[in-house]
């Protein structure tokens, strides 16, 4: 029978039983649109969270003092360690496997402009801290080697800052009262998509300002215990931000850190109470590990969903077979051989196959393009297209069309004329 003879019989089979071809083809289409969407959605996840991960720092390690947990050099386990800014100087000097370092400074302070006022978190840093540390400008510009060695009066605010001092108002310019201080804003930071931070806040609620400026005019009391300990000496600090040269070296930059920081103030560089260090790519690859398995996970149910559905194309085969078993009685009996009907009713259910497929391909990319079209809340990411989900949703479809086509095909042929015309 030629194949566009089988094409239409096909077709008037289904329609014949609308409802029973229709449940049997949306169980395809669904699970080929779901490999798409749930594969493009666990994809868009991973890539929203690293480049979350990333506005916090490029590769960089945060690094926080701590108490000391075992005795070294004489000096006894249980010491508050204090970390400065001539720490900070002694690994610009000292380690050569890391890029760039700023010491930090951070308080809450009063803010007071023309329109309004807050008390937001100020961190007082080194200029090479705001490339390390993703900073980049919406408008005017970002502090400069020149303002932290004059210890220059200047701001950068914010988004969510800008919005509360300068509202619907030109902030770069204006001048901003820093607990008492005059403070000129050169520039307003780019909103930032950021999950978490440290310290007081993410970088859309903060002012940033020269170190020795803020050093200067309000720097952190440090009271309290531990490392905040009332009394520490000026030139105390929060932490101290590293960024490695490269990812490759970051393990043997930190170690580099340790040593340096361990003979400066006497601590074992094993000691990782002493020192706690905030790593950021070792978080971004904990991050990428999680939502690859999620990713996964997502790929698995998704192609199961499209088994199952194959497993519907084959029941609906096995029923039309039952149903026709007269007519195979009556076209082997007029000559037709086993492997036309064979064919026949291989070529029906690749038909039944490759159409939805073909459909649910269509709506997986298609609601894929209009999800990124369209603004989304933050928290859901824009899928991505996989070419990966789709050719492995194609490999299982070509499976389902084999599996549920062969078996009622091979069953239809092994029937004989006398056995199809006896039956009812």
């Amino acid at each position: 029978m030629p194949i566009a003879e089988i094409f239409r019989q096909t077709l008037a089979a289904l329609w014949e039983n609308k409802l029973r071809s229709f449940l049997t083809m949306f169980g395809i289409v669904w699970g080929i649109t779901s490999v798409i969407l749930l594969v493009g959605l666990g994809i868009g996840f991973g890539i929203d969270q690293h480049q979350r991960l990333q506005s916090i720092g490029t590769d960089i390690a945060i690094c926080f003092a701590g108490k000391t947990a075992m005795p070294y050099g004489g000096y006894a386990a249980g010491r508050d360690i204090r970390l400065n800014v001539d720490d900070a100087i002694a690994i610009q000097q000292l380690a050569p496997l890391v890029k760039t370092v700023s010491p930090e400074l951070r308080r809450p302070v009063s803010e007071v402009s023309q329109w309004n006022a807050s008390n937001r978190s100020v961190r007082g840093v080194w200029p090479a801290y705001q490339q390390f540390r993703s900073l980049s400008v919406e408008e005017g510009r970002l502090m400069t080697e020149a303002d932290e060695a004059d210890g220059a009066r200047v701001v950068i605010l914010g988004a969510e800052s800008n919005r509360q001092l300068y509202p619907g108002k030109p902030a770069v310019g204006q001048t901003l009262m820093i607990d008492g201080y005059p403070y000129a804003v050169i520039g307003v930071l780019s909103k930032k998509k950021q999950n978490g931070s440290y310290g007081s806040g993410p970088d859309n609620t903060q002012l940033f300002v020269p170190f020795a400026a803020m050093e200067r005019d309000f720097p952190p009391d440090f009271k309290g215990s531990g490392p905040d300990a009332k009394g520490a000496p000026r030139g105390t600090v929060n932490n101290i931000v590293v960024q490695p040269v490269s990812a490759a070296l970051h393990v043997a930059a930190l170690r580099q850190v340790r040593q340096i920081l361990g003979d400066r103030h006497h601590f074992d560089p094993a000691d990782l109470d002493a020192l706690w260090v905030w790593d950021t790519l070792q978080g971004a690859q904990f991050t990428e590990n999680i939502f690859r398995v999620m990713t996964l996970f997502f790929a698995a149910v998704a192609l199961l969903t499209l088994a199952l559905g194959g497993i519907g194309v084959m029941n609906i085969m096995l029923v039309a077979v039952s149903e026709r078993t007269r007519e195979i009685g009556v076209r082997k009996a007029l000559g037709a051989t086993a492997r036309d009907i064979r064919r026949q009713f291989f070529v029906e259910s690749a038909i039944i196959s490759l159409v939805s497929g073909a459909t649910g391909l269509v709506c997986g990319v298609g609601i894929c393009l209009l999800l990124r079209a369209v603004p989304l809340p933050d928290f859901i990411p824009h899928p991505v297209i996989s070419a990966t989900a789709v050719l492995a949703s194609l490999v299982t479809l070509a499976a389902i069309t084999l599996g549920a086509g062969t078996y009622p095909a091979v069953r239809a042929a092994a029937f004989t004329p006398m056995e199809c015309l006896r039956t009812d």
